[in-house]
């Protein structure tokens, strides 16, 4: 598979694909989480607020490593 060719980068391409997939799992479950808090909320106060923060932390997080990966320089 041409993703996966050997570089002289101390990074690797298998370890971009790795911070990529890593990436849309924290977006997509950040963002999932955030909305089952609202949900929760509704009839918990206390754990739905807590759902939202840690979700939207989690998405945060997600969306910061989309800045970090575009600022890894890998050669093709």
């Amino acid at each position: 598979m041409a993703f996966f060719k050997p570089s002289a980068d101390p990074v690797s391409n298998k370890n971009v694909a790795r911070l990529q997939a890593l990436i849309w799992i924290l977006i997509y479950g950040g963002l999932l989480t955030l909305v089952l808090g609202l949900s929760v909320q509704r009839t918990d106060d206390a754990i739905g607020w807590s759902l939202v923060v840690g979700g939207g932390i989690i998405a945060a997080v997600g969306f910061l490593l989309i800045y970090v990966r575009s600022r890894i320089n890998v050669g093709s």
